[in-house]
């Protein structure tokens, strides 16, 4: 029963334009930019929250202090040239270290570049992403794999590998020269490895791959091993052009989502079709879509009926019939007939952008296991470049060995420390797991959501609106005083208008549906957990659950607890002190919420019912699921019933009211109906976008398959390079195999993520 904005920037309600079904997290959204002409934006213009001139709730002098103290240039671009994370870590160094800069990301699912800034320092960032050998574009560039043709973008593959041919032919023919010939092409595949080393070097990052491969070559060029130092090259940049297909692969379920969102929309206007970009849809412009085409934004449908495909959005692999009136998210395709709507979302905020915002933010929330991998790649090259030094110094210092083979084993341990396939091994499964959610129907907020979500053993269910509908229906009403029906439910409409209470909005409705006038209400106050109050010509008249009502005889205790026992909620209407009458209202179950429990438990998940209603009504449908249950709960006992349950076992709570944020927030895991409060969304570390419990029991699923591929990806990133450490120590593998199971490794762990974007029946 809130009568404000959840968002918190003092804004009536009726100040935003359309609810938002699916999880939105508020943030000033940063404008992407063209290298050519990018403009710094200060961070307040971007978000709800105060902007005098718009908001009369804010405080002027506050938003002024705020905005000198804390302005901020946010930009973004799009990267080119990235292979893998690695790639992306070097990046962010070298933007970090620019003058100005306060934080930078990478987000590697969608190749972008988030700065931030206390000044414009948009050339600076320029100059040091180039001088770290990457390239800047704008947001709606096409990555260069798409538009450069296959001779281009592996000419100095194929260059490499006719040299290594001819080499090895002359080899045959004329040793010397054939010899010579390696060493041409060793310093042909070399100087653009060395150039790329040295750029990394200078942007601060000096353990790359390209370090390690211009050591190791320059190593093998030394020692006389020209053909291995030429075939290292080859397969270097070999294993570059697979890293950069596996890299786009893993991205491949972000791609997709953005692929659902047309370029251009058709917009009526004065009668007239006009072709318009979606950056100029406004709410209440009204756009037609032609049979067989997509959503471009949210809309609410004009025409009467039609059937859509949601199943790129919502994993339903039927069309859906909607009518007139109804709501439908971008991405969803019109079937069978040309349909008008109108635009219910602003630019940038539709229900696809919010997944991408999503998919993007969670690679600021990673998994604990994802951090720890990070920081031990970060130690783990320089240890391996350490090792090989002391293989190739020590060990013929120390008499036990000749120079040449220990070098050359020191050299070949080199490129064992290259952790690219160690540093992909993880984001790639999350990334690939958290667009496979998103095609089903549920949105997971980053690598640390899905983590906790795979290790649950207990789901905590708000009643009203989570296993139930949260449509309720009047079904009777108890007269306790003088006054008739019809007064009591005058009076208790008027008390709950404007209320967002699932009950409230029955019961208004109900006085809409009989045509009653309402008294004029002031002074409404929602009294958590209990009821809601107001003041109707100058006497307080209150709402109340039975439990908290005063005044009640026994016999009307006896009346109300005969309905409670028939599954019914009842609140008792108070006027001053007299007890006027009750109301009696019933929730229905989910269709799927006996089905979706049930799931649960074939998973080893237990289910307990978390409710503020009346123990009868509660049991009635916990009898129905089979299910454990706690009623009468406010907010605080709510909060206190999942801390105590958390500490025996992992626990998700599922909810869709602000009532149940707090307890969402003290669960290892929170979870939102889609179309739940905004403040439940925010609260929530994940969100089921159509509002159907049918899809948790899935969720969980893929949430442990990508702890399971996570653990393999590790094993065989780490397995590999412990079989080539030994293997190299004892003498059995060169540098041409070191390369090649470090690129297969990169390639097999990518493969094994993207199992994760295969649906499974």
């Amino acid at each position: 029963m809130q009568h404000h904005h959840a968002c918190g920037c003092g804004k009536p309600r009726a100040s935003h334009t359309a609810a938002k079904p699916l999880c939105q997290v508020p943030q000033a959204r940063p404008l992407t930019l063209s290298i050519q002409a990018a403009t710094p934006v200060t961070a307040d213009t971007a978000g709800c929250c105060c902007n005098s001139a718009s908001s009369p709730g804010c405080d002027a002098d506050a938003a002024e202090e705020s905005d000198r103290r804390g302005r901020a240039y946010p930009f973004s671009w799009q990267i080119q040239g990235m292979d893998c994370p690695a790639c992306a870590r070097t990046v962010e160094t070298a933007v970090r270290q620019v003058n100005g800069v306060t934080d930078a990301r990478v987000l590697f699912s969608s190749e972008k570049l988030m700065v931030s800034a206390d000044t414009d320092v948009q050339n600076a960032v320029e100059q040091a992403v180039k001088k770290a050998g990457f390239r800047l574009a704008a947001a709606s560039s096409p990555s260069t794999s798409k538009t450069t043709s296959g001779w281009q973008h592996n000419r100095l593959l194929i260059l490499l590998a006719l040299l290594v041919a001819a080499s090895t032919l002359l080899s045959r023919l004329a040793p010397v020269w054939g010899d010579r010939l390696f060493v041409v092409t060793t310093l042909t595949g070399l100087i653009p490895v060395a150039r790329a080393a040295w750029q990394r070097l200078r942007s601060g990052s000096p353990f790359t791959i390209e370090t390690l491969m211009t050591v190791a070559s320059s190593g093998a060029l030394l020692i006389g091993a020209h053909a291995e130092a030429a075939m290292v090259l080859v397969l270097f940049q070999l294993g570059e052009q697979l890293e950069g297909y596996a890299a786009s692969r893993a991205r491949s379920g972000v791609t997709r989502l953005m692929a659902l969102r047309p370029e251009s929309a058709t917009r009526l206007q004065q009668g007239k079709r006009v072709e318009v970009s979606l950056a100029a849809l406004q709410p209440g412009d009204v756009i037609e879509v032609a049979a067989g085409g997509r959503l471009p934004v949210d809309g609410r449908l004009l025409s009467t009926i039609a059937s859509f495909d949601e199943s790129a959005l919502t994993g339903e692999s039927l069309p859906v019939t909607r009518s007139s009136g109804e709501t439908l998210p971008a991405g969803v395709t019109s079937v069978d007939r040309q349909v008008q709507l109108e635009v219910v979302s602003k630019p940038g905020e539709s229900a696809i952008d919010r997944i991408l915002q999503l998919i993007e933010e969670a690679e600021t929330h990673r998994a604990p296991v994802e951090r720890f991998i990070d920081r031990f790649s970060r130690l783990y090259t320089p240890l391996v470049m350490l090792l090989s030094l002391l293989v190739m110094v020590g060990v013929p210092l120390s008499g036990a060995g000749e120079w040449q083979p220990w070098i050359y084993k020191g050299l070949t341990l080199l490129l064992i420390g290259c952790p690219c396939a160690l540093v992909i091994s993880v984001p790639a499964a999350i990334t690939s797991g958290l667009a496979s959610a998103a095609r089903q129907g549920a949105l997971i907020k980053g690598g640390a959501a899905m983590e906790r979500l795979s290790s649950l053993r207990c789901i905590a269910f708000d009643k009203t609106g989570t296993l139930t509908l949260g449509k309720p229906e009047l079904t009777q009403i108890l007269r306790f005083g003088a006054s008739d029906e019809a007064a009591i439910l005058a009076l208790s409409a008027a008390v709950e208008q404007g209320a967002t209470h699932p009950l409230a909005s029955a019961i208004v409705a109900a006085a809409q549906a009989r045509h009653l006038t309402l008294p004029e209400a002031h002074d409404q106050q929602v009294l958590a957990g209990r009821g809601i109050r107001a003041r109707i010509a100058g006497r307080q008249v209150q709402l109340l659950t039975p439990t908290h009502a005063p005044g009640l005889t026994p016999a009307q205790t006896a009346q109300i607890a005969q309905r409670e026992a028939d599954g019914e909620t009842l609140v008792v209407l108070l006027r001053e002190d007299e007890v006027l009458g009750a109301l009696a209202l019933r929730d229905r179950l989910r269709d799927d919420a006996a089905d979706a429990v049930q799931a649960l438990k074939k998973l080893g998940i237990e289910s307990l019912m978390l409710t503020g209603d009346n123990p009868r009504a509660a049991a009635t449908i916990a009898h129905q699921l089979q299910i454990d249950y706690r009623a009468s709960l406010l907010p605080a006992d709510k909060v206190a019933a999942v801390r105590e349950r958390s500490r025996q076992q992992p626990l998700a709570m599922v909810g869709d009211g602000i009532n149940d944020a707090p307890a969402m927030k003290a669960a290892t895991l929170g979870i939102a109906m889609g179309s739940g409060t905004d403040v439940a969304l925010e609260a929530a570390d994940a969100a089921l976008t159509r509002n159907q419990l049918s899809h948790l029991a899935p969720m969980i699923v893929l949430a442990r398959r990508t702890r399971r591929i996570i653990r393999q990806n590790i094993g065989i990133a780490l397995g590999l390079k412990a079989i080539f450490l030994v293997t190299t120590l004892l003498g059995l593998t060169g540098l041409w195999l070191a390369v090649l199971a470090d690129s297969g490794a990169t390639a097999l762990v990518t493969a094994n993520a993207l199992r994760l974007l295969r649906r499974r029946a």
